[in-house]
């Protein structure tokens, strides 16, 4: 009897410590002293409970110390953890000091391409890293040691470098790796793995947190007899390769033992003409159970995607209130700037959605509806500023279809697909940021050739700073940037009611989170690409970005002092790539793709090439390689060669030095550039 009683005294303390464990590493609830992961917490809110700066002090917030990492370049989220601050920069994790910056450990993995970390996961008294090989490891937190490794990706055939190409390497990773985070909960490491552009499918995988041993996977595209593969044309394999990339870090909620992620494009992502049907799971929410990989709901954002418009922005947990009722809800936001808000327990609409028609294209086998949100905002216009764009393109709509024949197509594509969000309990509104920048797409005829998005000069943009009513779905404010902001430093919010941004002129700035006022900002000295970190270590309340190779911490009173500002960005395109020496000017060419899988050629009748040319003050030839007519002028009407039948040359006369821009009359959207010396 006494052996039964110590034996009951011993499972309780095992018991205690293991609640107290779970407590130690409960996320369920918003970051306050600590920021314990790069979401702030299991729901990727970005929200802080912290409320000793605010608006009446936010204009002394200062530099409390600024760590330079050298040959770095780091976008992520510092996480602060049991007295440490862990962050990856370039091929390092490293362990420092919240308050001073100092370095107490850093570890370098002997990995490939390692500054494509994008943070870590904290948990069991561990750091939890993924790599750009597709692996994640694990180091103890306290002293760096390394513990283990797992590859959650596949070994693949080497790369086919194309016709009378060399294979680029033996057997491989390329194509796959870990873009975001990984998230530890509930005793799991959760990881996505991408880059599904590269023609392998993405995947979620859980780890055992102590040994890394895999435990579930979840393929975003399965194969026949797998949940979704009657989505897919059922007479080819395309399939096989068909994207599904998961760019982002998992949220997760363990109450409902539920982990939630988003999928991207299917491939290929131009061409829709070889895969009928909705294409689960690409462009997908999905809700998995966290101890067994198994899917329990789904919502499909888009459906047979042909604009490769992934779900690359965080998705952020909430609790919804109507009519005095709470649902557990999750945001989910479209690369259009449309935001979806469910029930995360079902994935059922806590604010309306409904499906709606779309433009049609037989060949592409276009998806006759998509959904949208019932009375909804949408950040952004929904069709391209014809102001944005240079003469001769033709702008479009988001889910216009864009075919072959349409060379010269301009759409806002990825307006909100990968800055996080912010969602605030203290305001009840979301906050995102986004671009208004058109997209040159254009294809060939193949629908594996991949041509990458084209550039013209005066393609013009701007960014919006958006916040949302959660109750409404509605725009509350908004302020404008100069800059694209789509894939920066999105927003964070405290309960002190301030929204701490970083803009890519290196500003780090604040907001009033109720009213949009922008209140202070301080110049970091490089792109703030990082999203902010609140947190508080004896008594002093602090705010930490990383911009570029700067890890930056503020405090009220702060006396370290800014930097010079960067070179600001630009705000309209001009030409890009070398300027080469030519005697002659070739229109129409055949050009080779961007070679997801092999490196194919494409014909392009409305090309120059070279695209960007020095010539000697005298005579310059165009001659036309294609199959149309042409006219070459310079933009101002300085000269012309008139029209040029296809196999036929034109002289123009050029005697001032100088840069000249030109296009062609009969194809207006074809620029090209002279450099006459």
């Amino acid at each position: 009897m006494l052996k039964h009683k110590l034996m009951t005294a011993a499972a309780l303390i095992a018991l205690s410590s293991s609640i107290a464990a779970m407590a130690a590493n409960d996320l369920t609830k918003p970051a306050g002293k600590d920021w314990p992961a790069v979401g702030g917490d299991w729901n990727n809110s970005r929200f802080s409970t912290l409320t000793k700066i605010n608006p009446t002090n936010v204009k002394s917030l200062g530099g409390a110390w600024v760590k330079k990492f050298e040959g770095a370049y780091s976008r992520i989220t510092p996480v602060v953890a049991d007295g440490m601050m862990f962050v990856t920069a370039g091929p390092y994790v490293y362990a420092l000091n919240p308050k001073t910056g100092e370095e107490i450990w850093k570890y370098k993995p002997d990995v490939p391409a390692s500054m494509l970390f994008k943070g870590v996961a904290v948990g069991e008294g561990k750091v939890f890293v993924g790599t750009a090989d597709a692996s994640i490891f694990a180091l103890d937190a306290k002293t760096g040691k390394f513990l283990w490794n797992t590859l959650i990706g596949d070994k693949l055939p080497p790369r086919d470098a194309g016709p009378g190409g060399a294979n680029a390497s033996a057997l491989t990773t390329t194509g796959q790796y870990v873009s975001g985070a990984p998230i530890y909960v509930n005793g799991k490491v959760i990881s996505g793995m991408a880059n599904g552009d590269f023609l392998i499918v993405g995947r979620l995988t859980a780890l055992d947190a102590k040994t890394g041993k895999e435990a579930w996977r979840f393929d975003s595209v399965q194969g026949p007899g797998g949940e979704g593969h009657d989505t897919w044309q059922q007479d080819n394999d395309v399939w096989k390769h068909g994207g599904g990339g998961m760019w982002v870090t998992p949220v997760a909620d363990p109450k409902l033992n539920l982990v939630y992620v988003g999928t991207g494009n299917p491939i290929p992502q131009w061409a829709g003409e070889t895969r009928g049907g909705d294409n689960l799971y690409t462009d997908t929410a999905l809700a998995l159970d966290i101890n067994t990989g198994k899917l329990k709901w789904h919502f499909q954002a888009i459906h047979h995607d042909i604009w490769e418009g992934d779900l690359g922005t965080p998705f952020v947990l909430y609790d919804a209130k109507k009519d005095g009722k709470t649902t557990p809800a999750i945001g989910i936001m479209r690369t259009d700037g449309n935001l979806f808000l469910l029930d995360r327990a079902n994935g059922k609409p806590v604010f309306p959605i409904e499906e709606r028609p779309v433009p049609q294209n037989a060949r592409l086998k276009t998806s006759p509806t998509q959904p949208f949100p019932v009375g909804a905002d949408q950040i952004g216009p929904p069709c391209t500023p014809k102001e944005l764009i240079p003469a001769g393109f033709k702008p479009i709509c988001y889910f216009d279809p864009i075919d072959y024949d349409m060379p010269n197509a301009m759409i806002l594509l990825n307006k909100t697909r990968s800055a996080p969000l912010s969602y605030s309990p203290a305001t009840g509104m979301f906050y995102a940021t986004a671009h208004i920048s058109p997209f040159w797409i254009s294809r060939a005829q193949d629908p594996d050739v991949f041509v990458p998005p084209g550039n013209a000069p005066g393609m013009k943009s701007y960014g919006l700073i958006t916040a949302i009513d959660a109750k409404t779905n509605k725009i509350v404010w908004q302020d404008k940037s100069p800059y694209r902001i789509e894939n920066g430093s999105g927003a964070t919010t405290t309960a002190g009611d301030l929204l701490f941004h970083g803009e890519p002129d290196g500003n780090l700035q604040a907001y009033n989170a109720k009213t949009g006022e922008k209140l202070w900002e301080f110049q970091t000295g490089a792109d703030e690409g990082g999203s902010a970190a609140v947190y508080e270590v004896d008594g002093e309340q602090y705010v930490a970005v990383m911009a570029s190779s700067n890890l930056w911490a503020f405090k009220l009173g702060g006396t370290v002092a800014p930097l010079p500002a960067p070179p600001a960005p630009a705000t309209e395109t001009t030409f890009r790539g070398r300027v080469e020496s030519a005697d002659h000017i070739g229109i129409s060419a055949t050009l080779n793709d961007m070679g997801l899988d092999k490196t194919r050629t494409y014909y392009d009748e409305n090309v120059f090439k070279p695209l960007r040319a020095k010539v000697k003050a005298g005579a310059v030839t165009f001659t036309n390689d294609g199959k149309e007519p042409h006219n070459v002028a310079e933009v101002n009407g300085a000269w012309t060669t008139g029209e040029i039948a296809p196999g036929k040359s034109a002289t123009v006369t050029i005697s001032t030095p100088g840069t000249y821009v030109y296009s062609d009359k009969l194809h207006p959207w074809s620029y090209g550039q002279l450099v006459v010396q």
